[in-house]
Protein backbone atom coordinates (compact mmCIF):
# COMPACT_ATOMS: atom_id res chain seq x y z
CA UNK A 1 0.00 0.00 0.00
CA UNK A 2 1.31 3.62 -0.67
CA UNK A 3 -0.27 6.72 -0.08
CA UNK A 4 0.19 7.69 -3.12
CA UNK A 5 -3.30 5.71 -3.71
CA UNK A 6 -5.21 8.56 -1.98
CA UNK A 7 -4.35 10.23 -5.12
CA UNK A 8 -5.54 8.25 -7.67
CA UNK A 9 -9.25 7.98 -5.52
CA UNK A 10 -8.91 12.09 -5.42
CA UNK A 11 -8.36 12.58 -9.16
CA UNK A 12 -10.67 9.19 -10.62
CA UNK A 13 -13.88 8.02 -10.21
CA UNK A 14 -12.87 4.09 -9.77
CA UNK A 15 -15.87 1.35 -10.63
CA UNK A 16 -13.90 -2.34 -9.35
CA UNK A 17 -10.96 -2.12 -7.42
CA UNK A 18 -8.82 -5.66 -7.15
CA UNK A 19 -6.70 -5.51 -3.57
CA UNK A 20 -5.19 -8.71 -2.28
CA UNK A 21 -5.19 -9.28 1.06
CA UNK A 22 -2.83 -12.35 1.42
CA UNK A 23 -0.42 -9.97 3.69
CA UNK A 24 2.67 -12.44 3.52
CA UNK A 25 3.87 -10.78 0.27
CA UNK A 26 0.99 -8.40 -0.41
CA UNK A 27 -1.62 -6.01 1.90
CA UNK A 28 -3.53 -7.64 4.54
CA UNK A 29 -6.71 -7.50 5.42
CA UNK A 30 -6.24 -3.81 7.00
CA UNK A 31 -4.05 -2.56 5.06
CA UNK A 32 -6.56 -3.58 1.97
CA UNK A 33 -8.99 -2.23 3.50
CA UNK A 34 -7.23 1.45 4.36
CA UNK A 35 -6.19 1.37 0.36
CA UNK A 36 -9.96 0.47 -0.40
CA UNK A 37 -10.69 3.89 1.45
CA UNK A 38 -8.03 5.39 -0.35
CA UNK A 39 -9.43 4.68 -3.55
CA UNK A 40 -12.88 4.86 -2.92
CA UNK A 41 -14.02 2.52 -5.48
CA UNK A 42 -17.84 1.30 -5.94
CA UNK A 43 -16.54 -2.04 -5.70
CA UNK A 44 -13.64 -4.45 -4.40
CA UNK A 45 -12.51 -7.89 -5.20
CA UNK A 46 -10.22 -9.49 -3.28
CA UNK A 47 -7.26 -11.12 -4.58
CA UNK A 48 -4.14 -12.66 -4.17
CA UNK A 49 -5.18 -15.15 -0.95
CA UNK A 50 -6.01 -18.36 -0.24
CA UNK A 51 -3.99 -20.12 -2.74
CA UNK A 52 -1.25 -21.75 -0.44
CA UNK A 53 -1.30 -21.94 3.43
CA UNK A 54 1.01 -19.13 4.50
CA UNK A 55 -1.65 -16.80 3.32
CA UNK A 56 -4.80 -17.82 3.86
CA UNK A 57 -7.15 -15.16 4.78
CA UNK A 58 -10.41 -14.91 5.74
CA UNK A 59 -12.26 -13.16 2.57
CA UNK A 60 -15.70 -12.31 4.46
CA UNK A 61 -13.58 -10.64 7.18
CA UNK A 62 -12.32 -8.58 4.69
CA UNK A 63 -15.82 -7.72 3.25
CA UNK A 64 -17.03 -7.03 6.65
CA UNK A 65 -14.85 -4.71 7.55
CA UNK A 66 -15.37 -2.88 4.23
CA UNK A 67 -19.13 -2.44 4.55
CA UNK A 68 -18.34 -0.88 8.04
CA UNK A 69 -16.51 1.65 6.25
CA UNK A 70 -19.13 2.02 3.14
CA UNK A 71 -17.46 0.21 0.96
CA UNK A 72 -18.92 -2.48 -1.17
CA UNK A 73 -16.75 -6.18 -1.51
CA UNK A 74 -17.40 -9.37 -2.94
CA UNK A 75 -15.09 -12.44 -2.58
CA UNK A 76 -14.68 -14.72 -5.51
CA UNK A 77 -14.79 -18.60 -5.56
CA UNK A 78 -12.11 -20.48 -7.77
CA UNK A 79 -13.94 -20.62 -11.08
CA UNK A 80 -16.67 -18.26 -10.57
CA UNK A 81 -17.37 -15.53 -12.97
CA UNK A 82 -18.66 -12.26 -12.12
CA UNK A 83 -20.19 -9.34 -14.22
CA UNK A 84 -20.59 -5.96 -12.70
CA UNK A 85 -23.68 -3.68 -13.27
Amino acid sequence: MHKDMKLIGQQHSIDLAFLPIGDRFTMGIDDAVQAAEWINPKLVVPIHYNTFPFIVQDAEEFVIKLSEKGITGIPLHIGEKFSPK
